[in-house]
């Protein structure tokens, strides 16, 4: 599945985040999501809040999976942890995220957070998903 078309099956499968970010590129175990910072991501002190990193972390790593299974939307989190590494600006933010183990039942990855202007990524979360068993 090319970003079209997964944008497409998102904004079907799960209308909350439709139009909150941009499938920017997908390759070969790997996908780049873009989140465009608004108000809404905004915490206190004008930084990007926690939970719109997780967010994106979650959504480019959902993504990168669905581009190699397809269409699988009960393709489901089963573990996520994530470490905040830098304080975000309120401008938005790019996620790669790249899959390091293609199971039959899950999926291990790892997602990296990064901005413009920032020396280092701003976040790191490392992912595991489940593939729902094909009948």
């Amino acid at each position: 599945m090319g970003p079209e078309e997964l944008t497409e099956f998102l904004d079907d499968v799960f209308p909350q985040i439709k139009g909150q970010m941009l499938i920017e590129a997908v390759g070969p175990m790997s996908a780049r999501l873009r989140m465009p910072v608004g108000e809404q991501h905004l915490r206190p002190g004008g930084t990007v809040s926690g939970p719109s990193m997780f967010t994106l972390a979650d959504c480019a790593f959902y993504v990168a999976i669905l581009a190699q299974i397809g269409r699988e939307a009960l393709t489901v989190t089963t573990s996520a942890t994530i470490n905040f590494l830098r304080k975000p600006a309120a401008a938005d933010l790019v996620c790669e995220a790249r899959i390091l183990k293609l199971g039959r039942a899950l999926v291990v990855g790892d997602a990296t957070i990064l901005q413009e202007g920032q020396s280092g990524p701003v976040a790191h979360a490392t992912m595991t998903y489940s593939i729902p068993p094909r009948r």
